[in-house]
């Protein structure tokens, strides 16, 4: 089973990278989620950001479409959608949250992270000059 989702990269100014954990969830992720019928990534994008963290999406570049083993669905893929995303407003859990962190992503992390993020969307957000 594949499981396609939106993601948003949000750095703050010091260049972290937020992530969230869902209730009941062990890994932290990129906020965003499954699109919903009708919605293009940037809708599903900005649906998210608002329920999940109470901000406004701005803009959203692409990094680019990544795969792994999903973190919270064994045995599924998930293929996400993500985007450099600029936001506006003040970042509060809502919605599904139990956590919010912010990482260097450039650093070994305490954290644990999904595979999706550890192992593809890192690298790739590492890798931009």
């Amino acid at each position: 089973m594949i499981v396609e989702v939106v993601g948003a990269l949000i750095r703050d100014a010091e260049g972290r990278l937020l992530v969230v954990r869902k209730t009941g969830a062990q890994r932290f992720m990129l906020p965003g989620g499954k699109r919903e019928s009708g919605e293009d990534d940037l809708a599903a994008l900005a649906r998210e950001l608002r329920e999940e963290l109470g901000v406004a999406l701005v803009s959203a570049e692409p990094l680019g479409r990544f795969e792994a083993a999903a973190a919270n669905e064994p045995g599924a893929t998930v293929r996400s959608s993500a985007y450099l995303a600029e936001v506006t407003g003040e970042i509060r859990m809502a919605a599904e949250l139990e956590a919010v962190l912010w990482i260097d992503p450039a650093t070994p992390r305490d954290a644990p992270l999904a595979p999706l993020l550890e192992l593809r969307i890192l690298p790739a957000l590492n890798a931009l000059p």
